[in-house]
């Protein structure tokens, strides 16, 4: 998830602080996640079901409660693994913080548009002059829709946005204070389950989308970094093969979600492509993903993908699967 430009210059400058240098790490790691998300269920996978035991090491997951926290904590080297957006990551390097991707772990938009039964969507246009429950900006929902709207000929000032903090989307919603809500999951399928209709998905309106991503430090200790990604994209080969042990491990993570709702959501994630087929972020993927944030003022320019992926710990952790 995205946040204000000024937000995010401050993680590009927190690798100047002068942190102690980390000492060589023994095949444990500790990877920070932005939030407690059904995003990120290729990381739970891997810790859930001993996968990263399995590759040879031992993580540890703390929860920094930001995108700009769990980054921090990689540049400092409280972490050696960071998962959020990868735009954070573009920003601390374009400012000259040591930092790239290693993994994929979310490649689709995963953001959906729903509705009341009763309101005639047929397109974009539709839209105007309605109230649209969304999340408190800055976030990536509401990022995605005003860049909707944009595209559709349409601006923030032709709908009248009702921000609520991320997670409480559906409670207004359900309430009837508006016809439409921009929503994650699981609030989507929360809605869903009440009825409401899902009439857009951004999954399937851009394709593949780098939408979160393992981040690292560029002198990351090899040997670590490669069982963290061969444990991750076995993570992802699991969920493919046997989606059933996804949303048991969903399940699990997120016990206080009807658990009807979770393997809806699951399912709908997995459906739409919003997980990843393997641990590969291509080129295209990072670039439309990138693009809406140069679009939105948070990026000034591609970061070079050729130094900012790390293929070669993920060309590794595929040809071992």
């Amino acid at each position: 998830m995205i946040q204000r430009r000024p937000l995010l210059a401050t993680v590009a400058a927190a690798w100047l602080l002068g942190a102690a240098p980390a000492s060589a790490a023994a095949l444990k790691a500790t990877v920070s996640q932005a939030f407690q998300s059904m995003l990120y269920l290729p990381l739970y996978v891997a810790l859930d079901e001993g996968l990263f035991e399995k590759a040879g090491i031992d993580v540890t997951k703390e929860t920094a409660g930001a995108p700009s926290v769990a980054l921090s904590a990689v540049i400092s080297k409280s972490a050696q693994f960071s998962i959020h957006g990868p735009e954070w990551t573009a920003v601390a390097a374009s400012k000259g913080a040591p930092v790239g991707v290693v993994a994929n772990v979310v490649n689709g938009a995963a953001v959906w548009i729903a509705t009341t039964p009763d309101f005639a969507f047929t397109d974009v246009k539709d839209l105007k002059g309605q109230t649209i429950v969304t999340g408190l900006m800055p976030t990536t929902s509401t990022s995605l829709f005003l860049k909707l709207l944009k595209e559709n000929g349409l601006s923030k000032d032709d709908v009248t946005l009702t921000q609520v903090q991320l997670g409480t989307e559906p409670g207004p919603f359900l309430a009837g204070q508006a016809k439409v809500a921009v929503l994650y999951e699981p609030g989507l399928d929360q809605v869903a389950a009440k009825g409401m209709k899902v009439v857009l998905g951004f999954p399937e309106k851009y394709g593949p989308y780098a939408f979160s991503a393992v981040s690292a430090r560029k002198d990351v200790d090899p040997v670590v970094a490669q069982a963290f990604v061969n444990g991750m994209q076995a993570a992802i080969r699991l969920m493919q093969s046997e989606p059933a042990k996804a949303v048991a491990v969903a399940k699990k993570e997120f016990p206080n979600l009807d658990p009807t709702v979770v393997e809806a959501a699951v399912k709908r994630m997995m459906g739409d492509k919003v997980y990843p087929a393997s641990v590969d972020i291509t080129p295209d993927a990072l670039k439309i993903a990138l693009d809406t944030q140069i679009a939105l003022g948070n990026l000034a320019a591609q970061p070079d993908y050729a130094s900012f992926v790390r293929r070669d710990f993920i060309i590794k952790a595929m040809a071992g699967q």
